[in-house]
């Protein structure tokens, strides 16, 4: 299901090069800049910022732009946590207004410094999507709350419409995430999805760090168990030299080999390609997921 290539960063693709949209990147980081906004796109260099911004849709990163954990893929600063910012929420549910958006997606930083992981400031942001802009569908990409059961019981009292948590890699490559558990992630699925059923769960994973097609097709049985209604699988892009490093790059025939796979499993909504994630085309996979 996936092609081996010689690992050349500079070299990548056809398939995963994109053209940059200038116009619209400037339009939406004016407004978030104002609005004194962080979006995940940016921060961690995402490729299809340009083509999302272009259709005016962005993931909102709150609770600032420093994480208290330094996974070994990921481009978001690691570093001393920001002060949190109660006025937030309102700029969220503004910038969703302005932006006139269907289906918004909000994620964080881990914040393992706060006592609630930063629970209570995710409900506060939904809470505030739902007033400013009723009609908008509302997902959260959250931590893990240290597996903290509590926190997670805040955050679904706020009934977002999806809650996803990213279970990233297979079990055996699980030290590119430290402070993380292969486990956990697991149980956190379960948990939301047994506490509250009529939310959608939803989760993600890279696949070119090492892990082997028998290991993807393992990791998603464990994943589906969980009852997870929703799956996002794309390709590793290594940041920098200090990151992981990159195993190989999987072909489009091969994304479409793991999202069938997926799709005889059970997930009821699966985006599978190689610039897929966490929150590309997150509006379709829910629309097709209450299908």
């Amino acid at each position: 299901a996936s092609e081996r290539q010689e690992m050349d960063n500079n070299r990548k693709p056809e398939w995963l090069k994109v053209k940059f949209n200038a116009e619209a990147v400037a339009e939406v980081a004016e407004m978030m800049k104002r609005l004194k906004l962080n979006t995940v796109c940016r921060e961690a260099n995402c490729p299809n910022l340009g083509e999302c911004f272009g259709r005016h849709t962005a993931t909102f990163m709150i609770l600032g732009r420093h994480c208290t954990r330094n996974c070994k893929f990921c481009n978001v600063i690691h570093s001393a946590p920001d002060e949190v910012d109660a006025s937030e929420p309102a700029a969220v549910a503004e910038a969703v207004v302005t932006l006139k958006l269907h289906h918004a997606v909000i994620t964080s930083v881990t914040r393992d410094d706060l006592p609630d992981g930063g629970a209570a400031h995710f409900a506060a942001v939904i809470r505030a999507i739902r007033e400013a802009s009723p009609d908008t569908t509302v997902e959260v990409l959250i931590p893990d709350f240290k597996g903290d059961m509590a926190a997670l019981d805040t955050v679904l009292e706020a009934r977002p419409d999806v809650l996803g948590h990213n279970i990233e890699t297979v079990r055996r490559l699980y030290d590119v995430r430290p402070g993380a558990d292969y486990d956990r992630t697991l149980g956190v699925l379960r948990y939301c999805k047994e506490t509250a059923p009529d939310i959608y769960t939803k989760t993600g994973f890279m696949v070119g760090l090492g892990e082997t097609d028998e290991e993807i097709s393992s990791l998603m049985r464990d994943i589906r168990e969980t009852g997870c209604d929703i799956l996002t699988i794309g390709q590793y892009l290594r940041p920098s030299e200090e990151h992981a490093p990159l195993d190989r790059y999987v072909s489009p025939e091969g994304f479409a080999a793991y999202k069938a796979e997926a799709e005889s499993l059970g997930f009821a909504g699966v985006v599978s390609l190689p610039l897929a994630r966490s929150s590309y085309l997150a509006e379709e996979a829910l629309e097709k997921s209450r299908k």
